[in-house]
């Protein structure tokens, strides 16, 4: 129950404040350590074991940080520690600048402003903007705010539930590795292999969850959600990522757009398999329809772990009456 209050408090520290960019953050830091690492042990031989080494260290020592803190915390106050765990598990979520980010791309877009838009767009897509056309603009804000739903603001709420702010840092860990190493590169293929992998084993689990939510949250008759229930694990499988296409085919599902084709990344077309089903043009509309979604799915998410932390609290006192 410590953690579920925990965990709350965290989701309306975020809805109201958002980003904690005034006080110490723990990705900054686990940034630092991790080009650290990777500048002193990306060379020579042995780049995977030298990676796996850097995943342990980073993960490990955000565990053993969070875990101190909260626990040292606690046989002082358990109150105190609560209020602990919630600040620390506000640092793991990002719901909040999650939206923001798209509503800035999604104003001036609406009034008529695409180079500003474009702009807004390059701070959170690696894709080339400078030439994309609105509806363009409008399916790189919709797939970035899809695919971050689960690793910005459930899966480490999902995490925070099992093993409160230690394992949500952890999560937030391993989340970080991948997005600095764990590319296919030359640089990063052999040494970002293991925090590639384990970023894919700790959002499997949430990713799917996360879809499913937001389909039973999305607008539409039974029978319509039952249709798109149906097509999710197809339209999901044709993203290259074993979990970030189950976030983007839900919202294409649910808005009934059609994401994914061509992309540009420094000068270089990549194409990339269509998902979802052309029901409706994109417009501008969408950016604000899938920020929708995006609250909508959080707060289910909330509701859905509480009921299952206190069935869990339920059967637990059940089995020791017995």
């Amino acid at each position: 129950m410590s953690h579920l209050l925990a965990l709350t408090l965290g989701c309306l520290l975020d809805y109201f404040f958002g980003d904690p960019t005034k006080m110490p953050h723990p990705v900054t830091g686990m940034g630092k350590l991790i080009a650290f690492l990777e500048k002193s042990w990306n060379k020579g031989c042995h780049q995977v074991w030298k990676g796996a080494l850097l995943w342990i260290a980073v993960t490990g020592s955000a565990f053993l940080i969070a875990w101190g803190m909260t626990a040292a915390v606690a046989l002082w106050s358990q109150p105190a520690s609560v209020i602990v765990e919630g600040l620390l598990i506000w640092t793991t979520i990002a719901g909040k600048g999650l939206k923001e980010a798209a509503l800035k791309v999604y104003l001036p877009l609406k009034d008529g402003d695409w180079k500003t838009a474009r702009g807004e767009l390059g701070w959170i897509v690696g894709r080339d903007t400078d030439h994309l056309e609105e509806d363009e603009i409008v399916r790189g804000t919709v797939e970035t705010v899809a695919e971050n739903v689960s690793d910005g603001v459930t899966a480490p709420l999902f995490y925070a539930l099992i093993g409160g702010a230690p394992l949500a840092v952890l999560y937030r860990a391993v989340n970080t590795c991948d997005s600095m190493v764990g590319y296919k590169t030359d640089r990063y293929k052999a040494f970002g292999y293991v925090s590639a992998k384990m970023d894919d084993v700790f959002n499997y689990i949430p990713s799917r969850l996360t879809a499913w939510v937001t389909l039973i949250v999305s607008n539409g008759t039974f029978r319509e959600k039952r249709w798109r229930f149906r097509h999710l694990p197809s339209q999901a499988s044709h993203h290259p990522s074993p979990n970030s296409g189950w976030g983007e085919a839900a919202a294409a599902l649910s808005l009934g757009v059609r994401l994914g084709g061509e992309n540009t990344y420094f000068g270089e077309k990549s194409f990339r398999p269509y998902i979802g089903f052309p029901h409706h043009e994109l417009a501008d509309t969408h950016i604000k329809q899938v920020n929708v979604l995006l609250t909508r799915t959080v707060a289910a998410w909330i509701v859905l772990l509480w009921l299952g932390g206190i069935g869990f609290e339920l059967a637990v006192s059940w089995g020791k009456s017995l």
